[in-house]
């Protein structure tokens, strides 16, 4: 399946992007979002990133026409650090699209898909250690449903956890589905959804890595940088939520002048998360659960 970017025009124009100015997109993927940041730019600069040797070189074609980018091997987040072995320590804005590549998931031999056999990896990074092989035959039962349970909100994660271990060595996709099709046999949905979503959390340590970066990303902002975030499931925009929050508000003490107050960090953009159209949702399956929400650095 081709590559659609989720949400490409109102994350791209929310960053209100300088002609002029130096940009992140920090999960380069198919490089939508990366192109079109690329058109607003004159003399300005975009450095891109992802850690996917895949994704690099598909954008690194689909981007062969602008010479003003900058394509970086790495988890964004590290992107402080690479971007300051460049010399770069401020930016006017960065984007972030956390939802997978469509040629991740339809590419049976990464091991994202619960439609097709294969066997279970689920790296991001091919050149990670971690799998979710591993953990399936690694993990101690309790380890296993409180993954589940936390990052997949599943309710038979107990169950589901005790039959895998029963059934160790578990070496592909579809034998995972085995057990979640009994374990969860006549609940709406498909069985292994959300056990998959929870071990590719786990193999990427997405939620460890993106508190990491969004903190980079605040201190990496000029005043007026406009920071985008696109999220695909709940932990991760919750997280993206209290961030924001945190950092646009201030807890008053007892009699303090308000008329000194100092400002916060970061002013939201939007109140409420921006979804996607009924068009685009006809037109991309796939983004029915996209939120974005920006804010603007201020001080």
């Amino acid at each position: 399946m081709k590559h659609i970017s989720v949400l490409l025009n109102e994350s791209v124009s929310a960053l209100n992007i300088n002609p002029n100015g130096i940009y992140v997109d920090a999960t380069l993927g198919g490089g939508g979002h990366s192109l079109e940041i690329l058109k607003k730019l004159n003399k300005g600069h975009l450095y891109a990133f992802d850690q996917d040797d895949f994704a690099i070189r598909k954008a690194t074609e689909r981007l062969k026409d602008y010479s003003n980018k900058t394509l970086i091997k790495a988890n964004f987040s590290n992107m402080k650090n690479e971007l300051e072995k460049l010399g770069i320590y401020k930016v006017d804005g960065i984007l972030f699209d956390l939802g997978l590549s469509s040629f991740q998931i339809d590419d049976e031999t990464r091991g994202f898909s619960y439609l097709k056999d294969h066997e279970l990896d689920m790296r991001m990074n091919k050149d990670a250690d971690l799998t979710a092989k591993v953990i399936v035959n690694t993990y101690e039962r309790q380890k296993l449903a409180d993954i589940f349970r936390a990052y997949g909100d599943e309710q038979n994660a107990w169950k589901i956890a005790g039959m895998i271990v029963d059934r160790r060595p578990i070496e592909t996709t579809l034998q995972l589905v085995e057990i979640t099709d009994i374990a969860n046999k006549g609940i709406k949905g498909h069985s292994a959804k959300r056990v998959f979503q929870a071990l590719r959390i786990e193999v990427n340590k997405e939620l460890e890595v993106l508190k990491k970066a969004l903190d980079n990303a605040l201190g990496l902002l000029n005043n007026g940088g406009r920071l985008s975030v696109i999220t695909f499931q709940s932990l991760e925009d919750k997280m993206v939520k209290q961030f924001f929050k945190t950092n646009s508000e201030i807890n008053l003490p007892r009699n303090v002048d308000i008329r000194n107050l100092p400002k916060p960090p970061l002013k939201m953009i939007t109140r409420k998360p921006i979804v996607p159209t009924k068009i685009e949702l006809e037109d991309n399956s796939r983004s029915h659960s996209a939120k974005l929400r920006v804010a603007e650095k201020q001080v």
